[in-house]
């Protein structure tokens, strides 16, 4: 039986960002299926002790910026360290996801790594539906469902979120195995394809 990977995410995390399309070829390699579940991380990060960016102490802010260069000089992805457009509103992005998963026939993946460096690598902001529907046409989905999958969208995105702090999920990005294995952060990638692979 193909392992399942359950795969919480925001599309305004940079560090989801970082990740780029690693998860994608890992499931590939080990025939492992992904549902991504984009959440709330405002509610998660209340739900779960959380401090969101703008309250967290100068020291651990001037971290973030110095860790996000580094990451990004290391995966060779671009990135803005403080883009014009965040924060930004999440959830039309995340509708679209969802609404993009439940209709099929594109590519799911790339259209949540458009989005992603859409914010932290091209200057545009996610919010809007123009820049929504470019990313849902250049993965190969319909950009009508910029409109279309709101309301199962908006529903789908609560249900996801609840689920996320019921599980305890405490971040972004943020992948379970199998209902049972944990992972947190991009880092953890390599961690996770050696789980796939039985070694851990």
């Amino acid at each position: 039986m193909a392992q399942q990977i359950d795969y919480y995410l925001t599309p305004v995390s940079p560090f989801t960002y970082l990740a780029g399309d690693g998860l994608e070829r890992i499931a590939a390699a080990h025939g492992a299926q992904v549902t991504y579940k984009p959440v709330n991380l405002g509610q998660v990060f209340a739900a779960t002790g959380g401090v969101p960016l703008p309250e967290r102490a100068p020291a651990r802010q001037a971290y973030r910026l110095q860790e996000l260069r580094r990451i990004a000089a290391r995966t060779g992805l671009p990135i803005n360290l403080k883009p014009k457009h965040f924060p930004t509103n999440p959830a039309p992005a995340s509708y679209a996801i969802i609404a993009a998963q439940a209709e099929g026939g594109g590519d799911l993946g790339k259209l949540v790594q458009s989005l992603l460096a859409a914010c932290w690598a091209e200057e545009k902001d996610i919010a809007e539906d123009s820049v929504i529907g470019d990313c849902l046409a250049a993965a190969g989905f319909d950009r009508g469902l910029t409109m279309s999958g709101l309301l199962t969208g908006a529903e789908t995105f609560e249900r996801f979120t609840e689920e996320a702090i019921a599980k305890g999920v405490f971040g972004s990005p943020f992948y379970i195995v199998d209902e049972k294995e944990y992972f947190w952060g991009q880092d953890r990638l390599g961690d996770l394809e050696l789980f796939l692979e039985g070694k851990i």
